[in-house]
């Protein structure tokens, strides 16, 4: 087999150049990538996050690389998937979870029923996400991923809300997710997502 000179001084170019620290601006322009793709629905919540955390942990340019590889060069449309609007449960239940859309607005209401809105596969375009929530009789829950900043408002009338979140800080780059609810002989749940302990 015959090596050339250019292609030996080439891989050791890169190689070397791979192995070079990773500057704060260089994983700052990694986070801005990640951050566009998760507004044009390219990445869920949680996928946001993982990938955040890891842009943050690398040192070297060989750490970052992987990171964005599979998202494209530039920020192109928004995903196919039409937004969710609206989630409604009348004598029964309604379930949205995996990956599903979120633009602007949602409105949840469970009447004599059950509404469950996990967040953390949730495209949510924009910097926030507006939740309203109206429960008679019924209970709706909300899952929210950790890292996400939520603002919880409302009032209960012979009724609950529980909010328990974890005590992580808000992840830069991640939405604000404002969350109003209204129950009367209702309930309004907002969590994180359970974790599981090791074996």
């Amino acid at each position: 087999m015959v090596t050339l000179i250019g292609e030996v001084a080439d891989d050791e170019k890169l190689s070397g150049e791979l192995e070079l620290r990773a500057s704060d601006a260089e994983r700052q322009r990694v986070a801005d990538d990640l951050r566009e793709a998760r507004v044009a629905g390219r990445l869920t919540l949680e996928e946001f996050s993982e990938r955040l955390d890891l842009v943050y942990a690398s040192r070297t340019r060989a750490e970052l690389g992987p990171i964005t590889r599979d998202l494209p060069a530039e920020a192109a449309a928004e995903s196919g998937r039409r937004a969710t609007r609206w989630s409604i449960a009348v004598l029964g239940g309604s379930s949205r979870r995996g990956r599903w859309r979120i633009e602007g607005k949602l409105r949840a209401v469970a009447l004599l029923g059950g509404c469950e809105l996990d967040l953390g596969k949730a495209e949510i375009t924009g910097p926030e996400a507006s939740i309203t929530c109206i429960s008679f009789l019924g209970g709706i829950s909300i899952v929210v991923p950790d890292g996400v900043e939520v603002e919880v408002s409302g009032f209960s009338l012979l009724g609950g809300r529980d909010v328990d979140l974890g005590g992580e800080r808000r992840r830069p780059g991640t939405p604000l997710i404002r969350i109003r609810g209204f129950a009367i002989l209702g309930g309004l749940e907002v969590r994180s997502p359970e974790r599981r302990l090791p074996n």
